[in-house]
């Protein structure tokens, strides 16, 4: 009986110690894709301010990278500055909040889709309300959206992924918020432009 409650403490030890670990991991790499998203925008406005290229122009051909970090997404009722990085694999989440390729990015007025862990990036996600912000800076300007509705869908729901005929920032994570394991369902957040 004693060796079994040894067994299941040693059991314990090493979950705690990879979990622990993952987490570590997680913190650099996404303070890394920081670092970079930063620097891609400082070089964006810098490059900006030295040519005279139209501002439509600009946004019309901006791309990036895959697992690129090219930019950020504030989210300040949570207080939180998150890089953003090209692409939706499981690399590039672990970088930070991915970018669906196949969607446009701010400025090019239709559907913008972000996803993110709802343990790493997106740790506090359930705290938003309809209303809540975000700012998404990018390297040819900052854009504001405000949270207008929310939905729960199931995991393999992909209706949420469509044209919308306008721009609107969608940004999804696995839901319920707390569930163990492989989450059933997606929280998805649409988000409007709020205008200047």
């Amino acid at each position: 009986m004693k060796r079994i409650g040894i067994l299941f403490i040693i059991i314990g030890v090493v979950c705690l110690g990879v979990f622990g670990y993952q987490i570590i991991g997680h913190e650099q790499s996404q303070k890394q894709s920081l670092i970079q998203a930063e620097e891609r925008i400082e070089q964006g406005i810098s490059t900006q301010d030295e040519a005279d290229q139209d501002i439509e122009e600009t946004i019309e051909q901006f791309d990036a990278e895959t697992d690129e970090a090219f930019a950020t997404l504030e989210i300040p009722k949570l207080g939180k500055t998150l890089p953003i990085v090209e692409g939706t694999d499981p690399d590039s989440l672990d970088k930070g909040v991915g970018h669906l390729s196949n969607s446009v990015l701010p400025g090019q007025n239709e559907q913008i889709l972000l996803s993110g862990h709802r343990d790493t990036v997106f740790r506090d996600f359930g705290e938003l309300e309809i209303g809540d912000t975000f700012v998404v800076q990018m390297p040819y300007g900052e854009y504001t959206y405000e949270i207008k509705e929310t939905e729960i869908v199931p995991e393999d729901d992909t209706s949420v992924i469509r044209e919308m005929g306008e721009e609107v920032l969608v940004v999804t994570t696995c839901y319920p918020f707390h569930f163990i394991g492989s989450a059933p369902e997606r929280f998805v957040a649409y988000a409007y432009p709020v205008s200047e």
